[in-house]
């Protein structure tokens, strides 16, 4: 019965049907990786019927590691009397942008901690800098956490914040601080940073100013499955109201490193199964993400007939996932080689996933394999290398 209920759940999102909350929470039992494989995959094409699927090339800046709040999953941030704390100079931040924008980038993935000291116009000038030298890059911007901790500082409402910093230059708004969307789990593995509802109206009140962000979920730990679909629900019905949400990308936890080491890290087939399982449920968000770099090379190239439409980004740099011991890096020759043994174009796109100019992308093809070269030829011993 249970088998055949998983069938009928399945056909229905194949045929377009919106998922109830216990459809969903129906599939979390299904362990039939290649039946939920395949509907994700026929919802995936349904919705991209093109023949190409898509990369970007981005560059993520932590900008800060000091952090107020205590994240018992983050390996990475320091608190503000650490002296493992940083700030990065504003000439070491505007290099890092011009060296992406070397290697074909066109978008930077701006992130730091909740620093306690800094007020909204230390903001505004980092964003006007960014935007005097380099007018072509989109900044992918300050998380929720981070916005939220930006109204309490600053004693301003987030219209003002998210208005401020829009005209500042923030061009999207990335998703993080999400994790689990379920305030109990909230409460279990963080102190001190934003709750559901709050995370939830930094996206509204940015979507209504005409603003485009990404939604994500990070799994494997003190959640129920129960709790990941209501994850899922409330990013549903967010879009549901305000249609803001370009792509959702999951991943799991990695707890090496971490005051929650002694949960057991999710799997490839765990990884696999929920993004289909987004992809099913999410009807209303046209894009999913694959996470090769929680998941490597294959998982993540596998993910492309599991739902995800997209390889994420090149990831020039990446300083989060590392500090927590999971270290994956992928050249772009890499990316596209793995969009193409699946028989698609790839094809390089902007964060509001339209494609950009061939000749961008082939200039950036010949960019990033000169890199490599060169710094294989110096680093002789590393099968691949990542911009520090």
């Amino acid at each position: 019965m249970t088998a055949k209920l998983h069938s009928n759940i399945l056909s229905k999102a194949v045929a377009g049907e919106r998922l109830t909350f216990e459809d969903g929470l129906a599939l979390t039992t299904c362990d039939d990786l290649a039946a939920l494989g395949s509907a994700a995959n026929a919802v995936t094409r349904r919705l991209h019927p093109e023949n190409y699927r898509t990369y970007n090339i981005d560059r993520n800046i932590n900008y800060t590691n000091v952090c107020t709040a205590v994240c018992d999953f983050c390996a990475f941030y320091r608190g503000p009397k650490s002296d493992e704390g940083y700030v990065l100079p504003r000439e070491v931040l505007l290099k890092k942008i011009e060296e992406t924008v070397a290697l074909g980038g066109d978008q930077i993935l701006l992130q730091g901690g909740l620093h306690p000291k800094f007020k909204l116009d230390w903001y505004e000038e980092m964003l006007g800098d960014i935007k005097q030298h380099f007018p072509q890059i989109n900044v992918h911007g300050f998380s929720p956490p981070e916005i939220h901790h930006f109204t309490k500082v600053n004693n301003l409402s987030l219209h003002d914040v998210l208005s401020r910093l829009k005209d500042a230059g923030l061009g999207s708004l990335p998703g993080g601080g999400a994790e689990i969307l379920v305030d109990r789990v909230r409460d279990e593995i963080t102190r001190g940073k934003v709750m559901t509802d709050d995370w939830l109206n930094v996206m509204r009140v940015w979507h209504q100013l005409g603003g485009h962000s990404s939604a994500t979920m990070m799994f494997g730990h003190a959640e129920t499955l129960d709790e990941r679909i209501q994850h899922l629900q409330r990013v549903r019905d967010l879009q549901d109201e305000t249609g803001g949400f370009t792509a959702f990308i999951c991943w799991t936890f990695q707890p090496d490193n971490t005051e929650m080491s002694e949960y057991p890290p999710a799997g490839s087939f765990e990884y696999l199964k929920m993004q289909a399982i987004a992809r099913l449920f999410l009807d209303n968000v046209p894009s999913i993400q694959s996470s090769w770099v929680t998941q490597g090379l294959k998982i993540g190239q596998l993910s492309l007939m599991f739902g995800a439409n997209d390889m994420g980004s090149l990831m020039i740099e990446e300083n989060v996932v590392a500090e927590a011991g999971t270290v994956h890096y992928l050249t772009l020759d890499q990316i596209r080689e793995a969009i193409s043994e699946f028989g698609f174009e790839p094809r390089q796109r902007d964060v509001h996933y339209e494609l950009l100019p061939e000749e961008h992308e082939n200039r950036a093809v010949n960019a990033n394999r000169k890199w490599v070269s060169d710094r294989e030829k110096a680093t002789p011993d590393a099968s691949v290398v990542q911009l520090a």
